[in-house]
């Protein structure tokens, strides 16, 4: 197994660098964030750092790189509040990948690629048309990491809209379903497949699937 020390790491070329230490980590979510300026011009970015951080409330987090230079995505969402949450799938990897583009602010990345905006259930903020699983989230509060100069934002979740086939009876949602892409790394775009679900795990028991007997 190949070793490499923290050293040779800081002194490594900085797109080697760039790629080994956003790939080691493993695999990461893909989603495109949409939100909305103050004045109504629509935006849309790709994101690998969306997570669960709780389920009551319902609570998600995200980094923000940091804003020493312009940042549509979290100017609307401090201007406005809100964003929408839209997993990628496996047709919309060129376009959502797309969106990391550096477009001057005010450049609309909707405008750029075949995404399109879909509007629902009286929302204003755009949601992203085609994707499986969306989410409409409130601000709720960020904090900085001076260790990177990065930010962290905490949002909640007020509304979730998804396919219904990807729905089990106990709630949880099968993504893989929906043809939704993993990142590996900053571009490499994996189409993960269930593999098996566990029963909840307790001490001195057998592990026990949902789907095998």
């Amino acid at each position: 197994m190949k070793h490499i020390s923290k050293d040779a790491i800081s002194q490594m070329e900085k797109i080697e660098r760039l790629n080994l230490i956003n790939s080691c980590t493993g695999y990461k979510s893909a989603n495109l964030l949409a939100t909305k300026s103050i004045d109504g011009k629509p935006n849309v970015a790709i994101f690998s750092s969306i997570t669960h951080l709780g389920s009551n409330p319902a609570l998600i987090g995200f980094i923000m790189r940091p804003t020493t230079v312009p940042r549509d995505t979290y100017k609307n969402i401090r201007e406005t509040g809100y964003f929408t949450v839209n997993h990628i799938t496996v047709n919309m990897i060129e376009a959502a990948h797309h969106t990391s583009a550096n477009y001057e602010l005010g450049i609309s990345e909707f405008d750029k690629t075949n995404l399109e905006e879909e509007y629902k259930n009286d929302i204003e903020i755009p949601f992203v048309k085609g994707s499986p699983v969306q989410l409409y989230c409130k601000y709720v509060n960020e904090y900085y990491i001076k260790e990177n100069d990065t930010i962290h934002i905490i949002a909640a979740i007020e509304n979730l809209f998804f396919e219904e086939e990807l729905q089990h009876k106990d709630g949880w949602l099968q993504i893989d379903k929906g043809n939704v892409v993993a990142l590996n790394g900053l571009d490499g775009y994996c189409l993960p497949k269930l593999v098996d679900r566990f029963q909840y795990a307790r001490k001195e028991m057998p592990t026990t699937s949902f789907f095998k007997k």
